[in-house]
């Protein structure tokens, strides 16, 4: 099943009888809540999924934007009309990384069809498609969560994963090197992980690059067809958008560290590598 969507699809897809349920994820890291940008314009049909409140837990111990919780995860898929036997198209107004941590979740969480809108808001206005302002009535959807369907990384999982298998860290070059760090208590990588930033997976509009391309970098970066693969990021979020990235080359099994640096490093007993080797 694809794991993306182009612009021109969504037109034609949306426009037939019953087309896909479609859920706005606006996020910017560390802003405001998407909602009023939902509401000052948005693709037809589109309900608003507040990241921080329905698609991650409270942040603590276990990262920044844990797993949530399974039942109030669903609680909130069903209030956006989410159905268990009904395909799903979710997008927002950044670089896709909130967007492939609604997809994910509903993947991990057993639903059979989901889609990123390649590109995001900007691709859709771009290939002139319009926004509304209107808010769509939302019949309650029947999805109930069954998790496990997606691989998932804890911390001991990770450190092993990194040993035995191919282990990527999909924030900036500088973050893993340990030169810089914005967010935690601690600058440097997972030992043994190898740096292999998201924003590389697309290009300059946006848009993900050919899966050629995608497969020949992950090739080069260790991901051959019989090594297991893992990525983790800052929280969690840009490292969906990695395993999201794998899927599309045809990786489609990659695990994922939800609690990532930010729950690695908040144990000072974790060892931490800085440079560009994975140490």
């Amino acid at each position: 099943m694809d794991a993306i969507i182009s612009a021109t699809e969504w037109a034609s897809e949306s426009a037939g009888e019953r087309p896909p349920t479609l859920l706005d994820i606006r996020y910017v890291p560390g802003g405001p809540p998407g909602a009023p940008e939902y509401r000052a314009g948005h693709l037809a049909g589109a309900v608003y999924v507040d990241l921080d409140s329905e698609l991650a837990g409270a942040p603590g111990a276990r990262g920044r934007h844990p797993l949530p919780d399974v039942a109030e995860f669903g609680a909130a898929m069903r209030r956006a009309g989410v159905r268990a036997d009904h395909p799903v198209v979710v997008y927002d107004g950044g670089l896709g990384w909130a967007a492939a941590r609604a997809w994910w979740l509903l993947r991990w969480a057993g639903h059979p069809s989901v889609r990123v809108l390649d590109g995001g808001l900007a691709a859709w206005t771009a290939a002139g498609g319009a926004l509304t302002t209107e808010v769509p009535a939302v019949t309650e959807g029947d999805f109930t969560p069954r998790p496990g369907a997606l691989p998932l990384l804890d911390a001991d999982g990770a450190a092993a994963l990194a040993r035995r298998g191919l282990l990527l860290d999909a924030r900036a070059g500088e973050r893993y090197r340990g030169e810089v760090e914005p967010l935690d208590a601690v600058a440097g990588h997972i030992p043994g992980a190898v740096s292999a930033p998201t924003a590389d997976n697309v290009g300059e509009d946006g848009r993900f690059r050919p899966a050629k391309d995608l497969a020949e970098r992950f090739g080069e970066l260790g991901a051959a067809d019989a090594t297991e693969v893992g990525v983790y990021c800052g929280s969690g979020v840009s490292a969906a958008h990695e395993v999201l990235a794998l899927a599309v080359a045809g990786i489609p099994a990659a695990a994922l560290y939800v609690g990532s640096w930010s729950e690695w490093s908040s144990d000072p007993g974790r060892p931490v590598a800085t440079g560009a080797l994975p140490g």
